[in-house]
């Protein structure tokens, strides 16, 4: 740690009142802050697990959760400390609250806790209020207050919509989450069908969101616009693709994520910050207007923070009366599904010790009876999915990165290259092995309902080395994929919360049903959480 020398420019209002080496200790500590000199910082937090650090993100507990997240948040802009308020504890201990001014506009406000030891005043507690944000661009591609309005009535009246960048609205650009995407196609003459939807049911468009690069992602990182926040586990992975729309749901910037879902793109963000997400069955809400990933998976869906919101979504765009293009069984999907649910037994050998715990401990809760079933493994479907989905979207864009060639991120043009070496004839012997697959999955949901975490374990750090992220990505693309290959409905609901590093985290827990039971799907994961909740 530097030597916390005097500063002679301490001459805001309130430094007088500090004692000289706390006064001294916080001018170095703010010294380090400016610097993002990481050494420095993580030497100003006292050492253990009871150090706490928190802001508009959320709160971490611990050193090492505090350290985890400084090397993630890059430097502070410029700024000066306009006034401080010092409040002794103890001898050993006070209370700063410090306001400050930025180069850029707007103030900011932290509020720290300082306990002396042998060596010298550490941070025991901080809270950081950020000086206002017009928008979060990790976020955000464009945000109004709305950016269009809904209907003035209406069963989604008073609701605001996310929207993925990848749908057509009229008048801007699909910009599916590359810079360079965005520049190259012209703006959209109509909007797409599943937006038309919500706005006649009154929802209103605050914005369109994020997406992962041509959403051939799970994680939710983008190599050009950064990471959105995960709004329930502080420095974790939003999740992806759908990691726009997810993170403006659950940090209540929108109350509805549309979004779409070709492996897990709207279950995995779902999982991972604690929402409501449904994938709904394949071709039943309209793709007009939306550009595609792989045209044989590829579905919209919605996210929700509560199981009430997403219903009525559900139920207002998977009408008659709701939706203008959507043909579908409304009958079907306003049915009771069967109470007898089913757990793949492969699943269970993917996922993490800490979830598998609190899986199980879940369906005791439940008090519902329920059987163990074979799917067949999960690398038969992960590796025929894969292969069709990488012809397909190769064919969908490959055109566009053969002229763009250094336009996307690593890990999304790694994976556009596997998909570009994927042949004719290797293309048609997956789709040869995709439909037992599907027939498989037909079966037992025919008069069952699937039940499983809808990932192995909570969202991993964003400080989580590029090995550890893909491995989790394979193995939660192995127990995403099967819903995916037989297109039938499954929704994630926030049901389980399982230890991680930063604390308690939340898992989703993923209900599959049979096609065109949609609506149904949603009531029963609402009936299974409202027993939970009782129990």
């Amino acid at each position: 740690m530097p030597d916390a020398e005097p500063d002679a420019r301490a001459s805001f209002p309130g430094a007088e009142t500090v004692p000289g080496d706390l006064l001294d200790a916080f001018l170095a500590y703010e010294r380090a802050i400016l610097a993002n000199d990481l050494d420095a910082l993580d030497a100003f937090f006292a050492p253990g697990d009871g150090t706490m650090r928190g802001d508009d993100a959320g709160l971490l507990v611990g050193h090492d959760a505090i350290s985890a997240f400084r090397s993630l948040r890059g430097g502070v802009g410029p700024r000066v400390i306009e006034r401080v308020e010092h409040r002794p504890l103890s001898d050993d201990a006070a209370l700063l609250v410090s306001v400050s001014r930025f180069a850029a506009g707007g103030r900011g406000l932290q509020t720290q806790v300082w306990t002396r030891s042998a060596a010298g005043w550490r941070i025991m507690a901080a809270h950081v209020s950020p000086r206002p944000k017009a928008f979060d661009r990790a976020i955000w591609r464009t945000v109004g207050d709305p950016l269009f309005q809904g209907a003035w009535e209406g069963p989604l009246e008073g609701l605001t919509v996310a929207v993925k960048d990848l749908f057509a609205i009229k008048g801007y650009r699909i910009g599916a989450g590359n810079p360079a995407y965005l520049e190259s196609v012209p703006p959209e003459t109509r909007t797409a069908a599943a937006v038309s939807d919500l706005l006649r049911g009154g929802a209103s468009l605050r914005g369109i969101a994020r997406t992962d690069e041509f959403a051939y992602s799970v994680a939710g990182d983008n190599a050009h616009y950064g990471t959105p926040p995960n709004g329930a586990v502080p420095g974790a992975l939003p999740g992806g693709s759908s990691s726009g729309p997810a993170s403006a749901v659950a940090t209540g910037q929108a109350d509805i994520g549309l979004a779409t879902d070709t492996a897990g793109s709207i279950r995995v963000p779902a999982s991972y910050q604690g929402l409501w997400g449904l994938r709904t069955t394949h071709g039943l809400v309209p793709r007009q207007g939306l550009l595609p990933l792989a045209q044989s998976f590829d579905t919209v869906g919605w996210l929700a923070r509560d199981g009430g919101t997403l219903q009525r979504v559900a139920e207002w765009c998977l009408s008659y009366d709701g939706s203008a293009s959507t043909e579908n069984v409304y009958g079907e999907s306003d049915s009771e599904l069967p109470r007898r649910l089913v757990v793949p037994r492969e699943a269970m050998d993917v996922v993490e010790s800490h979830t598998r715990v609190a899986f199980e401990a879940l369906l005791d809760r439940l008090g519902l009876a329920f059987e163990t079933v074979s799917i067949g493994d999960l690398g038969d479907y992960h590796d025929a999915f894969r292969a069709v989905q990488g012809a397909e979207a190769w064919r969908n864009n490959g055109e566009w990165l053969t002229a763009h060639p250094d336009a996307t991120g690593g890990g999304v043009a790694q994976r556009f290259r596997d998909a570009a070496a994927i042949t004719a004839e290797q293309e048609r012997a997956a789709r040869d092995r995709l439909a037992p697959l599907k027939e498989r999955i037909d079966a037992v949901v025919a008069d069952a309902v699937l039940i499983l975490p809808t990932v192995p374990g909570p969202a991993p750090m964003r400080t989580a080395d590029r090995a550890r992220v893909d491995a989790v990505r394979t193995a939660t693309l192995r127990m995403t994929t099967p819903v995916a290959v037989a297109g039938v409905p499954a929704i994630s609901a926030p049901l389980l919360t399982v230890a991680a590093r930063s604390g308690p985290a939340p898992v989703g827990v993923c209900l599959a049903s049979r096609a065109g039971t949609d609506i149904a799907l949603v009531r029963l994961a609402r009936e299974l959480a409202s027993v939970l909740e009782n129990a």
